[in-house]
């Protein structure tokens, strides 16, 4: 694997030029994708097919926040940690607009269904775990709550591991056949997971960044 001996360091402009980027894709994705359901202009089963690109978004967007601090410290790119909290951001922003696509157009807001869904269907349950930490990793994500919260945060943000197996176990429980994809995503996860595996060791290390 590469090694670089010298550090990489951009100028501060490349990096908001970068973030503006990530914002614009994030979100004009997401709402262009949205406008064409609203249009008829997606193929198949357009509800579906929405619950199903924000929910592998959403997955897509964990595993690259899980892979900046490796690539970062491979390549001593420190820059690049700027850009983790983002992409868990949209992470959690993703999973909150599959879960309403759900809602809204599957369940059509019936709350007493909606419940009895969360509660009765064990792949739902899971989704809907995953993403009550997603949120509360992305409300917490703040310079300022973070100060706040001093060591109780990275604590906090440790949850992410599980967030994302659980995410990949939603994938994969919510299909009947062809498992193939979440496969992949699981391999992919447990890659970075295996190069995280000194942090995760409990107890005899103190924690560092997510």
């Amino acid at each position: 694997m590469l090694v670089l001996n010298k550090p990489i360091r951009v100028n501060k402009h490349v990096i908001t030029v970068f973030r503006v980027l990530i914002h614009l894709t994030a979100l004009l994705w997401l709402g262009l994708v949205y406008l064409d359901g609203l249009n008829g202009n997606l193929p198949g089963d357009p509800v579906q097919y929405l619950i199903e690109f924000s929910g592998k978004g959403a997955i897509n967007l964990l595993l690259i926040c899980l892979v900046i601090s490796p690539l970062a410290k491979q390549f001593k790119f420190a820059q690049l940690i700027k850009f983790r909290r983002t992409t868990g951001v949209y992470a959690a922003l993703y999973a909150v607009f599959h879960l309403y696509i759900f809602i809204s157009y599957e369940l059509q807001f019936e709350w007493g269904l909606v419940f009895s869904e969360i509660i009765e269907r064990p792949y739902i349950t899971v989704g809907f775990i995953t993403l009550s930490i997603l949120l509360a990793l992305a409300v917490t994500s703040p310079s300022t709550v973070k100060r706040k919260m001093g060591k109780h945060w990275q604590q906090l943000h440790n949850w992410v591991y599980p967030a994302s197996i659980l995410a990949i176990v939603h994938f994969w429980w919510s299909l009947k056949s062809e498992w193939s994809e979440p496969l992949v995503y699981l391999i992919c996860l447990l890659l970075l997971l295996a190069l995280r595996y000194k942090k995760l060791i409990p107890a005899r290390r103190k924690t560092g960044n997510v």
